[in-house]
């Protein structure tokens, strides 16, 4: 389903967006996905709206088929990419798996603020991105994705999430879309 409408009290949730993720190879252009991230973040703080930046450090346990990734990164690897132009205001997360929800202690801020949707972008799609809106809304938000400020490392995995998963559990839009329903409920 397209975006039809925000809650009075949106929350932008911005994932992963940081400087060892964004470098590497995406199916789309990173400086368009962030660029557009950093749009809605301007538009959300504007209007007194909760920005929350979620970077990534380390991962959650357990075997995969493609095992530990133990090797070493640079000391920014973790840093919010500058165009974000993170302020005081924001809400800062930093999970050590893909959901920004579990044990994050996400969910208690976005209730003492009263939110009761979250506009997701950031970086990748089908793992943090939609682990993040599984997780939303199962605990009853709203929730709405920016397309055009989201990527993934690969187009099919990106589509999947976008064309098979989203429409189940929130409503899709473009950047553009979504601050015209911020700018109309919000005048």
């Amino acid at each position: 389903m397209s975006i039809t409408a925000l809650d009075p009290v949106s929350a932008l949730v911005v994932i992963d967006l940081q400087k060892g993720i964004v470098a590497g190879e995406k199916a789309h252009p990173t400086q368009q996905v962030v660029a557009n991230a950093a749009k809605l973040a301007e538009a959300f703080r504007s209007y007194g709206l909760p920005v929350v930046l979620v970077n990534v450090k380390g991962g959650a346990p357990g075997r995969t088929e493609r095992g530990i990734n133990n090797s070493p990164r640079p000391d920014d690897w973790a840093d919010l990419v500058t165009e974000l132009r993170p302020q005081p205001s924001d809400i800062f997360i930093t999970k050590h798996q893909w959901g920004a929800f579990y044990q994050t202690g996400l969910d208690e801020q976005l209730k003492k603020q009263n939110v009761t949707q979250i506009v997701l972008a950031g970086i990748a799609t089908s793992m943090g991105v939609e682990s993040t809106a599984r997780a939303a809304h199962e605990h009853g938000y709203n929730v709405a994705f920016a397309t055009d400020a989201m990527t993934d490392a690969s187009i099919e995995a990106h589509n999947s999430s976008l064309n098979n998963i989203f429409p189940k559990i929130g409503e899709i839009g473009s950047t553009d879309e979504i601050i015209e329903l911020l700018n109309k409920s919000n005048n």
